[in-house]
């Protein structure tokens, strides 16, 4: 049994939607969790309120909009055989570049094998926070907040669109690109929403959320190199953009088809990189331009 080193956190939807009890609630909303696992963590104290520390009982009443903390459980959880680095850091941020297959934070099968506990042990910081993220199977920069006090700058950088990323993608070409002449551009504009199952996304009618800037950049027989630029954050958006163009990106086991998980194979990683961070630090006024030394496997140099 793998159980996380810090808790996890949940704030009770603003009303009672028939549940009665906290109990009732996790067991609905953490479906895939057997109501007895709840039962037996909320008998050894292992869920409580976030600002009394109080413990949750089985027949604590379900209190709207109130915040709930739990220690996340896993009966083996898988270690990512790769190393992440660290690559930056001050009083405010930490940037490190991480493996394909490691998550950014606990999830699924994952308590204490991610990035973020990673970073705790290797900084000894305990409030290391975040403030973007990258899908499990992707590689490269992530941007943490070491610092309550300055973190809504940070978070604010990335929802106003400041922080300029820039991805690189390996992808399989059609015969129409294996003989273009570089570079070739597009910018692709479109609605993502969830699908199902609900990790999955896809393109819908609407208004655009989902906005990109696709460059093939160099060709190598039938694959190509492109540098993508998202301008918008939805999940997977890359690899529905890349999609779009008719380029699936290599070894995607989402899209265009959902393959089966086969745990523990890492012989084909998503050829996903996010290689490139730039943006004007909001306290110091710095400019800040980071840059992955990886490479990806189906494109070495």
């Amino acid at each position: 049994m793998s159980k996380a080193n810090t808790p996890s956190e949940i704030t009770l939807p603003a009303s009672d939607q028939g549940w009665r009890t906290v109990l009732a609630f996790l067991c609905a909303h953490f479906h895939r969790i057997a109501p007895e696992v709840w039962q037996q963590r909320v008998l050894d104290g292992k869920v409580y309120w976030y600002d009394s520390g109080e413990p949750i009982r089985l027949d604590t009443l379900f209190k709207p909009s109130r915040r709930v903390c739990y220690f996340r459980e896993v009966a083996i959880e898988p270690l990512i055989p790769f190393e992440h680095q660290l690559l930056y850091r001050d009083e405010h941020i930490v940037l490190a570049c991480k493996p394909h297959f490691l998550p950014v934070i606990p999830g699924g099968d994952f308590v204490n094998e991610c990035l973020l506990e990673r970073l705790k042990r290797d900084t000894g910081l305990t409030d290391l926070v975040p403030v973007h993220r990258l899908d499990n199977e992707t590689a490269g920069l992530v941007l943490f907040s070491c610092n309550p006090q300055s973190r809504a700058a940070y978070y604010q950088l990335f929802a106003e669109g400041k922080v300029e990323k820039t991805y690189q993608a390996v992808a399989e070409l059609p015969p129409a690109l294996q003989q273009a002449d570089l570079p070739m551009q597009w910018r692709v504009q479109n609605r993502i929403e969830k699908s199902e199952p609900r990790f999955l996304m896809r393109q819908w009618a609407g208004d655009v959320n989902a906005d990109s800037s696709l460059s093939l950049v160099a060709c190598r027989e039938h694959l190509g190199l492109f540098e993508l630029c998202p301008h918008t954050g939805k999940t997977h958006q890359l690899r529905l953009h890349m999609q779009q163009i008719g380029c699936p990106i290599l070894w995607d086991k989402y899209y265009p088809e959902l393959q089966p998980k086969q745990r523990g194979n890492f012989s084909q990683p998503l050829q996903l990189l996010a290689q490139r961070l730039r943006f004007t630090d909001p306290i110091s006024g710095e400019e800040h331009q980071f840059q992955s030394s990886r490479q990806l496997q189906s494109w070495p140099l």
